[in-house]
């Protein structure tokens, strides 16, 4: 079993920045793909950033490219997600998630995930 938490939201103006950081336990999660979502009700939870096991290959979508950026230091079983030049619609819950995968690929359905952290809430005013 993996266990994530994740922390670093808060409320900031929009053009601020914000890192949130995925910390697992449990397991080592080298060997795991990581994938940062994010969920504002009424909508579904959407993917914004997926990182492979050895962090090699990322994937980002595409209305935060060039604003986020998502790291990880497996060393410290932990996995970043930068966030800068915020605006209002970053408004969400974010969460991280992880599924064991062996082949450096990032994913980007949800459905792909078996652990998920229980979400920080990121509000960016205008």
């Amino acid at each position: 079993q993996v266990q994530l938490v994740e922390s670093g939201g808060g409320m900031v103006q929009a053009g601020a920045s914000l890192r949130l950081t995925c910390t697992a336990s449990g397991r080592a999660i080298g060997s795991y793909a990581i994938g940062w979502f994010r969920q504002a009700p009424p909508e579904a939870r959407e993917h914004v950033a997926a990182i492979s096991s050895n962090g090699d290959n990322i994937h980002y979508k595409d209305s935060v490219k060039g604003r986020f950026t998502v790291s990880r230091d497996n060393a410290q079983n932990t996995v970043f997600l930068q966030m800068d030049s915020l605006k209002p619609e970053d408004t969400a819950v974010y969460f991280c998630a992880a599924r064991a995968s062996g082949d450096n690929a990032w994913y980007i359905q949800p459905t792909s995930y078996n652990y998920w952290g229980q979400g920080t809430q990121v509000t960016v005013s205008s």
